[in-house]
């Protein structure tokens, strides 16, 4: 049985930042990832190569993107070796002061102080720079920001992009030669289906490239199943091969780091506090204050064949329409058509026939231009994501149960914290702004058929469910991310973030991961 000091499940944003900095203070470290180990060529061309692209093991696909079909939300989530880093868009903003000072988790630190050295870190770490390439959707967006009077409130993304020649190869210029080459983006716009050109920095090429060059140990295609406390301290971490038939295997470790983002902890804490021989003694929040950014996604399809939509970075500018809301566009690479399979007009309602009427009657108003936006040649060339987002609060309970989105076996289910103030599908500005969008390019709003069918809203932003108290009644782990009545166990993924950011999370789990890895003593 293989010992180590520290085992990190999951190889995401904060499974990453675990890997190096605990390895940096001499831990012998071991880092599980359920997903596969991809070199740029291994990336899928276009999202139509769903063995490469999409997650679903059973079925024989084993690339880096999931969905995971939920009552009341429909999360897009990556796998692999790098984790979410792998499939997100780039983005590294720093949120706004409403979420440092949120009444869910305020009380514990002043948070805005306490991360600003670790953002700062994180976007060094990370390679932020400045998107240099404004494209055809930025101008529509700066249009309508014109209009609404809001023109100074948008601005380029900050990406963890490297910006140099484009395609050529330059010696890694981040960590002193430490690190991994790098080519410059060529504006592909395939950063979502897998960075096949070197220019995306995720964190294989930073925190996890730095943390086996120190010494960890990366295993990939491994998924753990349970952790237990070992019988002379510690804990045993159970594992078995993601896919295949390799042997189940037990590990011990004197500390345990979940982060396997809220797709992986939190089903895994679920378990083992039901389980009377694994964690039961964890707080009752697990799986409470599960939020979104309050996303509202739409997808503007043009059928001009002359539009072109693809090129650029993943997102390349913001437009905050409020204090509290912003809106981005957002882009897939030529050829990345997969979604014009499960889209239908974007519209409102309370009621599955109200929103089924609304989507008709979009169609029967403009009956030409929705036939030529279904059957448009290249689907990504030819429409324009737009990502809506909130820091309004709406929150989720996860529990482990059976139902029609588990198949009748047991798995996650949802419930609504607050009905009131729900993550929602129809948000009326978002709509609104998809319309004046589609309107300046000639195009149709349409958005996932889950949304306009079910009334089911998407998000690629899921945080939460093991969020921070100051004890185990009001929290699962405290202020430095340790679990509540479990010496040596941490969270230090998505799961910990205890407020909505209304910002993409990347940036900001890295620099809560910092955070609490600094406080963290070196081996002794």
């Amino acid at each position: 049985m293989s010992h180590y000091d520290a085992i990190v499940i999951g190889s995401g944003f904060g499974g990453s930042v675990a890997a190096l900095r605990l390895t940096e203070k001499g831990y012998r470290v071991l880092v599980i990832e359920k997903g596969k180990r991809f070199a740029a060529s291994d990336f899928p061309r276009t999202n139509w190569d769903l063995k490469r692209w999409m997650w679903r093991p059973e079925l024989g696909l084993t690339g880096i993107f999931q969905m995971s079909f939920l009552e009341h939300v429909t999360v897009m989530h990556g796998v692999g070796v790098g984790g979410g880093s792998l499939v997100y868009a780039n983005t590294l903003p720093t949120p706004k002061d409403p979420f440092f000072e949120s009444t869910s988790w305020s009380s514990l630190a002043s948070w805005k102080k306490e991360l600003e050295p670790h953002y700062a870190t994180a976007r060094r770490m990370l390679g932020a720079a400045k998107n240099p390439l404004m494209t055809r959707g930025d101008e529509v967006l700066r249009s309508i920001a014109k209009e609404l009077g809001r023109e100074e409130h948008f601005h380029a993304t900050d990406v963890a992009v490297y910006f140099g020649k484009p395609n050529a190869s330059v010696a890694d210029p981040y960590f002193g030669g430490k690190g991994p080459d790098r080519v410059g983006c060529n504006f592909c716009g395939s950063c979502m289906t897998g960075c096949r050109v070197g220019a995306k920095n995720t964190l294989d090429r930073n925190y996890l490239y730095l943390a086996e060059l120190g010494g960890a140990k990366v295993v990939a295609e491994t998924e753990v199943t349970a952790v237990r406390p070992g019988a002379e301290g510690g804990y045993r971490v159970e594992t078995r091969a993601s896919f295949g038939r390799g042997e189940p295997a037990v590990l011990t470790a004197d500390k345990v780091f979940f982060a396997g983002g809220v797709m992986g902890t939190v089903p895994l804490l679920l378990a083992m506090k039901e389980d009377p021989h694994g964690l039961p003694h964890l707080s009752s929040k697990v799986g409470g204050s599960v939020r979104t950014n309050s996303e509202a996604i739409a997808g503007i399809i043009v059928p001009r064949a002359d539009e072109d939509f693809s090129k650029g970075v993943a997102i390349t500018s913001i437009l905050h329409t409020d204090e509290h809301s912003h809106i981005e566009p957002v882009r897939y690479g030529a050829g990345s058509g997969f979604f014009r399979t499960i889209v239908l007009p974007q519209t409102s309602g309370s009621s599955v026939a109200s929103r089924l009427g609304g989507a008709a009657m979009q169609v029967a108003s403009h009956p030409m231009r929705w036939l030529k936006a279904y059957t448009v040649r290249d689907f990504a060339k030819q429409s324009q994501v737009l990502l809506y987002m909130r820091t309004l609060e709406g929150t989720l309970t996860m529990t482990l149960g059976r139902g029609l989105r588990t198949g009748f076996r047991r798995g996650v289910v949802t419930r609504l914290d607050d009905p009131m103030n729900a993550p929602q599908a129809n948000m009326p500005e978002a709509l609104e702004l998809a319309r004046r969008f589609a309107e300046k390019v000639g195009g149709v709003s349409a958005t996932l058929l889950t949304e306009t069918v079910l009334g089911v809203p998407s998000t690629a932003h899921i945080l939460g469910g093991a969020c921070m108290g100051d004890s185990a009644a009001s929290g699962v782990i405290d202020s430095s991310n340790r679990v509540f009545g479990y010496d040596g166990l941490y969270v230090v993924d998505g799961s910990a973030v205890s407020a909505n950011p209304g910002v993409n999370p990347s940036l900001t789990i890295t620099a809560l991961a910092e955070r609490a890895l600094s406080l963290v003593p070196a081996k002794a």
